[in-house]
């Protein structure tokens, strides 16, 4: 187990972060390089504009590491059968066994860390590291805007109101489908393409003039306690506030008691309900300052 934190440990921060080394391992490949063949090889063939999202890389250092890496015979560019304007990028037999050694060199590095330690020690090693693996994700993934027909933002809704269904004593029905709100605005939070955190903001005049009302509230569940819940909850108050809004309302189930505890952190009050939603228990309030 503990080898396994340390190479996801070690994975994460060469990805985001980075370390200044000429040859990563001891591949003869510097980091970028090993980095991208890294994910290449994690995910099988994968488009380039799926990678330069994945590695938050421009366009331009994205081309010339795969032709690098084109030149050493470790992958192959080919056309997507499925759609000709998209071109995909895969690792040839001689990649694979590039991979391969990566993965070994990574064990090898990952064992020799911890060979010194008693077990007792290791244990320790083992959940600092996968706390720190988490905090270092949470503080590096990217939020940005979406419609909510995005396919990121489908996914994320769709797992979060299976989670509500699982959660709640009587399940969660979501009625029909999504009609479109005029004036939402929704945030996504992505790691290595994936959606790990969710959230919008909708104007709601019925609550008063300049309310805004926070929607759908989601933090993955293998992401929480790292704090994202609330980074996503302040930047949803930014949008409102540059928006023109000066109060924020929200509600939610009462047996989401780390989402109540949220949000009395973060200065909301509890306040009378305002709408008719059968799964709304609890209902907070929290007025916007001019700043930030």
């Amino acid at each position: 187990m503990l080898t396994e934190v340390l190479r996801r440990f070690n994975r994460t921060y060469t990805q985001r972060i980075g370390v200044l080394d000429e040859s990563f391992l001891g591949s003869g490949r510097p980091l970028a390089v090993s980095r991208l063949l890294f994910e290449i090889g994690s995910t099988g063939p994968v488009g380039v504009r799926d990678l330069r999202e994945l590695l938050d890389l421009d366009s331009g250092h994205l081309s010339r590491m795969l032709r690098r890496l084109e030149d050493d015979g470790l992958v192959a560019t080919v056309v997507d059968d499925a759609d000709r304007r998209r071109r995909l990028v895969e690792l040839t037999p001689a990649g694979r066994q590039a991979y391969d050694d990566l993965e070994r060199r990574s064990e090898e590095r990952a064992g020799s860390l911890v060979a010194p330690l008693t077990p007792r020690q290791q244990e320790r090693l083992a959940g600092a590291l996968a706390t720190a693996d988490l905090l270092v994700r949470a503080a590096t993934v990217r939020l940005r805007e979406v419609a909510s027909d995005d396919p990121a933002a489908r996914e994320a809704t769709r797992r979060y109101f299976a989670e509500l269904d699982e959660r709640f004593p009587g399940g969660f029905d979501p009625g029909g489908p999504d009609t479109p709100e005029p004036g939402a605005t929704y945030v996504i939070a992505t790691s290595d393409g994936a959606p790990v955190a969710y959230g919008g903001i909708r104007p709601l005049p019925a609550a008063g003039d300049g309310t805004a009302e926070i929607k759908r509230m989601w933090v993955d569940g293998d992401w929480r306690g790292a704090g994202l819940g609330s980074r996503m909850l302040r930047h949803l108050e930014d949008l409102a506030r540059a928006q023109g809004y000066v109060r924020v309302v929200l509600d939610t189930n009462g047996t989401l008691l780390e989402a109540i505890a949220m949000y009395e952190r973060a200065g909301y009050d509890r306040v009378e309900r305002y709408n008719d939603n059968p799964y709304a228990e609890a209902f907070f309030a929290k007025a916007l300052s001019s700043t930030s």
